[in-house]
């Protein structure tokens, strides 16, 4: 996942995002990963071949191939022609794929930026697997924006066809060990700025504050990759974000805003944060329905979780609430300055109490890294 600054002054670098991003995506092991998730691959395999006349005889553009099997689909489902694009050296191998599935006649592999690339021909059907953590962290959908934009016919169809964010209050045994972890850093700083002075009679105290806003933002401000557990929801969930992949803008998901209220289900619980997760569906177009719809949830589960699990800001110090409590609470997500991959959340919430009594409102700041 990218690390570095890939923008300046809003302009993408694209050695720097190729270098943070897209070299992640050539190793076979990252495929793997994804192709191992069978709540994802079980999605995308039935909103296909249960969808057969969305493919029988059409032309299909794959964005991201990766290994290739969404165009191999594809191309198994009746397409008549399928362009896979990729960006990075995974093309030969989805191109060596194809091959043995004797596709090749079929599927063109071609090696190049979604951006840049010009095909012979429009497509009825974009298919993509393009969601990061939390829906839009990478965003890659910019680049399924540009080949619809580009490419799709009128009355083409978008593969999945609509997305959703969500976000629910959470409890968490994870907010007490970050604390312990930040404690943990700062004791050990002070520590070292003792020995330093003692040893090399350098006094280092004037780094303490840098040191220890960077450590706090590193346990306390950077969001979590988690897989939580349906009981760890302490209220309702509520969508903060809907998407309509045929005719959303990407200045309509450059910054997602969102006032909503949620309701606390579980008497005396530890309000320890919010989780928030996506889903996708594939249900075609008004003109094009899809005969079966099909949805690809990223909520908790006890049994199948998937590899983007859950988006995990947590609140230090945590409250304390009761059943009935209601939360209204104000989400902004914007992209990095720095790297227009990662995001920067800001979150408040007001906290009114069943039982009348006035709560501080919390305010807070988190990336999503």
């Amino acid at each position: 996942m990218g690390s570095s600054a890939a923008t300046t002054n809003g302009v993408v670098d694209k050695g720097a995002d190729f270098a943070n991003y897209f070299c992640t995506y050539g190793f076979l092991y990252h495929q793997k990963e994804m192709l191992c998730d069978r709540v994802r691959m079980d999605a995308y395999y039935s909103a296909v071949f249960q969808n057969k006349h969305h493919f029988k005889g059409k032309v299909v553009l794959d964005v991201g191939t990766g290994s290739g099997i969404l165009a191999i689909w594809s191309a198994q489902a009746g397409a008549r022609k399928v362009y896979a694009v990729e960006a990075t050296k995974m093309s030969e191998h989805a191109r060596e794929l194809v091959k043995a599935n004797k596709l090749q006649d079929v599927v063109e592999v071609i090696e190049g930026s979604m951006e840049d690339i010009v095909l012979p021909e429009k497509v009825d059907v974009i298919i993509s697997e393009w969601m990061g953590y939390f829906l839009l962290r990478e965003s890659m959908f910019d680049s399924v924006l540009c080949a619809r934009d580009r490419w799709l016919n009128p009355g083409g169809v978008m593969y999945p066809s609509h997305a959703r964010m969500w976000m629910s209050p959470i409890k968490s045994g994870l907010v007490d060990q970050k604390i312990r972890d930040y404690d943990g850093a700062m004791a050990d700083w002070s520590g070292f700025i003792k020995e330093t002075e003692a040893y090399y009679g350098v006094d280092m105290s004037a780094l303490t504050k840098p040191f220890d806003e960077e450590q706090k933002k590193y346990y306390l401000q950077t969001s979590l990759w988690n897989n939580l557990h349906p009981n760890q929801i302490i209220g309702t969930p509520v969508i903060i974000k809907e998407i309509d992949c045929l005719t959303v803008t990407v200045d309509d998901i450059r910054d997602v805003r969102a006032s909503i209220s949620s309701s606390i289900t579980e008497e005396n619980a530890r309000l320890c944060g919010f989780g928030g997760w996506f889903d996708v569906h594939f249900r075609g177009s008004d003109k094009s329905p899809a005969q079966m719809e099909i949805e690809l949830t990223t909520a908790p589960d006890e049994d199948l979780g998937t590899h983007w699990g859950q988006q995990v800001f947590l609140l230090h110090p945590p409250r304390n609430v009761q059943f009935g409590d209601e939360l209204k609470i104000n989400f902004l997500m914007t992209r990095s300055k720095e790297n227009h991959r990662l995001m920067e959340v800001d979150l408040s919430c007001e906290i009114k109490r069943a039982s009348g009594k006035p709560v501080p409102p919390l305010h807070k700041k988190f990336y999503i890294e």
